[in-house]
């Protein structure tokens, strides 16, 4: 990592034509990197992370592998739009898509953001990045969980990030684009909606 590399990060990246997001109800957007339905016939719990590096994306992350372990009867599938090398570079600090506990997240790499364009996610607001409370609570979480800020070899600050739950059949049943900074998956939303419990 080369600061340089750092610096880049804060700069706003050119722009991606978007899709509006799924909503509720709607066919999960499909591509042959993910397809919906799911050819195992499992649901999914999809969350799109922040760049790697960031300490959201590394908490996020880090919840959808207990989880996995949890539920093995969900797919779990993290998307990172840093490049394949530094993504991989990132889960080796992390601990690795699988923790030997019979967790597994399927890691998708998605660096010129034509996933996440489907998905709806585009570039952030100042006001989504530079959000009080959700610096203050990404404060918190580094204090408390000691998850910090690693190096940012590629990826961008602005581009959003969001979660869903995706059923069997296709349908999305949960989720949403982030809505500031650190904002992230709420598995047990997740599972209670594809469990016909409610969603958001």
């Amino acid at each position: 990592m080369t600061v340089s590399q750092e610096i880049s990060s804060f700069f706003s990246p050119s722009p991606v034509e978007t899709s509006p997001a799924p909503e509720i109800g709607a066919k999960a957007p499909s591509c042959p990197e993910i397809p919906f339905p799911a050819g195992n016939g499992k649901p999914t719990i999809i969350s799109f992370l922040r760049h790697c590096g960031c300490p959201v994306a590394e908490a996020a992350f880090l919840k959808m592998r207990s989880a996995s372990a949890q539920y093995p009867d969900i797919n779990f599938i993290a998307v990172s739009h840093s490049d394949q090398q530094s993504t991989e570079k990132w889960l080796n600090a992390v601990g690795g898509s699988s923790s030997g506990d019979g967790s597994s997240v399927t890691m998708v790499v998605d660096a010129d953001r034509q996933i996440y364009a489907k998905w709806g996610l585009g570039i952030v607001s100042w006001g989504h990045l530079w959000n009080t409370a959700g610096l203050a609570s990404i404060w918190r979480m580094g204090r408390e969980n000691g998850i910090w800020q690693r190096p940012t070899e590629s990826g961008n600050r602005w581009q959003s990030a969001g979660s869903w739950a995706v059923d069997a059949e296709g349908y999305v049943r949960w989720g949403r684009p982030a809505v500031r900074v650190d904002d992230m998956v709420d598995i047990e939303a997740a599972v209670g909606a594809l469990r016909g419990d409610g969603g958001l």
